[in-house]
């Protein structure tokens, strides 16, 4: 399973409109838009689950830089979270 880190996206993004994004590239798991805590407005970006590490690593080489409902996405592997204090 590949986290694929996904940003610059519009706030009117669904997670099923991305989720249809990922899928001509192969099976899509999880699906996730992160959204502001205290207002419940999305962020700006999400994170996508791939089955298949090549099948993510084709999709993170094609998609990064394209345009997405007006928006030039940020494509790529997701990195561990900082602990923060």
């Amino acid at each position: 399973m590949k986290n694929i880190y996904v940003g610059n996206l519009p706030n009117s993004t669904t997670e099923a409109a991305l989720k249809d994004l990922f899928t001509p590239f192969g099976e899509v798991g999880a699906v996730k838009l992160i959204k502001d805590r205290y207002t419940g407005e999305p962020r700006g970006f999400g994170f996508v689950e791939m089955a298949d590490s090549a099948a993510a690593d084709t999709a993170i080489n094609d998609l990064n830089g394209q345009s997405f409902e007006g928006s030039s996405l940020r494509v790529n592997e997701a990195r561990p979270q900082e602990n923060r204090r």
